[in-house]
This record gives structure tokens, C-alpha cells and sequence, in this order.
């Protein structure tokens, strides 16, 4: 006989307290399964998701379906305002409102470090859902990966969306014209400075709150009003400036936007000055721009302002003919510069 120890087996998948995310929950075994009914499914429960089908289906109404899918990289995950979770319904639901549809379902996709805490995540799921739930959608069906400790940021989001536009509402950047009109729904840059201000540590003078909101009700709001709506798109990465740019460019047009009625917060105003960063390429969540025939501006305006979340919008410029540029900014001080494309990332990993 020798003294070695006793043979003890050891089981390959880790005895988890779940507190936090192990390879494991990404397996397709038993713990990927406690993770998706404790924490998803608990979170997101409807009828269309309790089948745990590998998609959800439903009956098509009169109409056009939308269809988008957006990735949600932001860090900090919790910021002033918002959370990557109510970030990732919010953008995909106002994605869906560009097109003039109204939001019906979502499926969400999770990609997971190992390590993470499970109570950070049930925060980011409960977080989802009640913006879900706020904004009238259901989360139906989703999809989980688990990446090794090291090789994510904690967590990964996408999510896709479904809507139904109603059979009479048209709304694309082929529809611009010159002449029309280009409305803004709100002040600009309070999502960007927002989860800046985490990221660095930074503190400035008032308070400054993502303005991550959904859009669908202030669309339908001006689609029921029966204004003209020539194309819509929310001011994401790039802010307003490449949004303009983007559209002039799809549409063949020029754009001419007055810098003197844009709406910036002054606490925005003095962070951007402070970082050396232009208020006009800084990124929104719940901000977006109307173009349409000029002589219905104002009646759009008052529909948006009837609203909390558009109660700053402003008619801040109109469409002209195709020009060199696409777009000039004519400044507060009465000159014209190109208000061009950036050729880089102003504010990386904010969305």
C-alpha cells in the first residue's frame, strides 16, 4: 500500500452559488436553463415567451411590417438616466417609430462574462422589462452566450424588433424635398455628457441625465394629427450633424441648419466646452428630427411640444438644392461653415 490521498472525483461544471455568471450558464444544461427561467423568463413573462420555442409567431395585421436589430456596447453599464437595458428597448422601439411603425414585438440577445454578478444582471433584465412594459411591447424570444472571464465588458445586448406601419403612412429619405423644413425634438447631447461624466468620473454644474427615452408616442402623435411626414431619424451615434449629413446625402439634396435656434441645456453647453467636444455630434437616445413641408411645421410642432419628452422642439432649418457640401451650419454669429461627417469616434463605446 502507499500514502497517496484517495481518489475524489471532482464534477467538470462548477457547484455555482449563482451569484455570478459561469461558463456553465452559456451550456445548454442545467444551470443555462435555471438562468433562463429565474432570471429571463421570470422578467419578460408573456404567452408568447412561455412556449421557450426557438421564435415566436403571430398573426400579421393590415399593413407593413418593420423590421430592425441594433447591439448595445455601452460602459458603464449604469449611467445617469439609463442602463444598458433600457437603452437596448428604447433604441430598438425608436428605430421602429423612424419607419412610422408601431412597436409590437422584441427578442433580445445577451452575451455574458463569466464572472459577471447574476444581481447585476437581474437589474439590467428587470430594467428591460419595465421599459418594455412602459412602452407597451413584449420581449418574445431571445437567445444567451456565455464568453470567458476577460473576454467580454460584462454585458453585451442586441435586440430586434418588430412593428406594424399603418397601409397609409410613407415615410422614407427618398421623400425630401427642397423646401421642406427639418424639426428637432429636443435638446441635444445629455445622453453622450450623461455617461461621459461615469465613464471619466467628472462632475459639472447641473445636473445632466440621458435623455434615453422612447418615441413612438410622439410619432403616432404627429402621424394621427395628419401632418405631412417626409422622413424621420433619431440622432444616435454622431448626433445631429451626421444625421443631417446621412439624410442629404440619401435624399440628393442640401441642408442649411441655424445654429442660434438649435437646443442645447446649458449644462451641456459648458461640459462639451470644458471636454473640447461640438454639442451638435454628440449622441441622443431619445431625440429626433422631422422633415416635412414647411407650411405644416407649426402645426407639427405643437403636437410634438404636447409631449415632455419633445416640449423643447424647434424648426432649426429647412432643405435646399443639391450643393457641394450637403450641409451648412450657418453659425451664431451669422457665418456659414460645412457642418461635415466626423472622420473618427468622438465619444466611443456609448451606446
Amino acid at each position: 500500500m502507499t500514502d497517496k490521498q484517495p481518489f475524489e472525483p471532482v464534477c467538470p461544471l462548477p457547484v455555482s452559488d449563482k451569484k455570478t455568471i459561469q461558463l456553465a450558464h452559456g451550456g445548454g444544461g442545467r444551470l443555462m436553463q435555471d438562468l433562463i427561467r429565474d432570471v429571463f423568463a421570470r422578467a419578460f413573462d408573456n404567452s408568447m415567451l412561455a412556449s421557450l420555442h426557438d421564435g415566436a409567431t403571430w398573426p400579421v395585421e393590415k399593413g407593413t411590417l418593420a423590421f430592425t436589430t441594433d447591439s448595445y456596447v455601452v460602459h458603464p453599464l449604469f449611467f445617469p438616466g439609463g442602463d444598458i437595458g433600457s437603452l437596448a428597448v428604447h433604441g430598438t422601439i425608436n428605430d421602429l417609430a423612424m419607419c412610422g411603425a408601431k412597436p409590437l414585438y422584441l427578442s433580445a440577445g445577451f452575451i455574458l462574462e463569466e464572472g459577471l454578478l447574476l444581481d447585476v444582471l437581474r437589474q439590467v433584465v428587470e430594467s428591460m422589462a419595465q421599459a418594455a412594459r412602459a412602452a407597451g411591447v413584449s420581449i418574445v424570444t431571445g437567445d444567451t452566450k456565455v464568453v470567458d472571464r476577460g473576454k467580454g465588458d460584462g454585458i453585451f445586448i442586441n435586440t430586434a424588433g418588430v412593428g406594424l406601419v399603418p397601409h397609409d403612412v410613407h415615410i422614407s429619405p427618398t421623400l425630401i424635398q427642397p423646401g421642406d423644413a427639418i424639426l428637432v425634438s429636443g435638446d441635444l447631447g445629455s445622453h453622450g455628457v450623461a455617461v461621459l461624466s461615469v465613464r471619466e468620473g467628472l462632475t459639472f454644474a447641473g445636473d445632466v441625465t440621458s435623455d434615453s427615452a422612447p418615441l413612438h408616442e410622439v410619432v403616432n402623435d404627429l402621424i394621427q394629427s395628419g401632418v405631412e411626414i417626409h422622413c424621420l431619424r433619431d440622432l444616435t451615434r454622431g448626433g445631429l450633424a451626421s444625421a443631417v449629413n446621412e439624410l442629404a446625402v440619401a435624399a440628393n439634396v442640401g441642408m442649411t441648419i441655424d445654429e442660434s435656434v438649435i437646443p442645447v441645456s446649458e449644462s451641456v453647453r459648458g461640459a462639451c466646452e470644458l471636454l473640447g467636444l461640438d454639442p451638435l455630434y454628440v449622441a441622443n437616445e431619445g431625440r429626433f428630427i422631422v422633415i416635412m413641408p414647411e407650411p405644416q411645421a407649426k402645426a407639427a410642432l405643437e403636437v410634438m411640444r404636447r409631449h415632455t419628452i419633445a416640449d423643447k422642439a424647434a424648426c432649426i432649418g429647412h432643405v435646399t438644392d443639391r450643393r457641394s457640401q450637403p450641409v451648412i451650419l450657418r453659425t451664431v454669429v451669422g457665418t456659414n461653415r460645412i457642418l461635415d461627417l466626423l472622420s473618427g469616434e468622438q465619444l466611443p463605446r456609448i451606446c
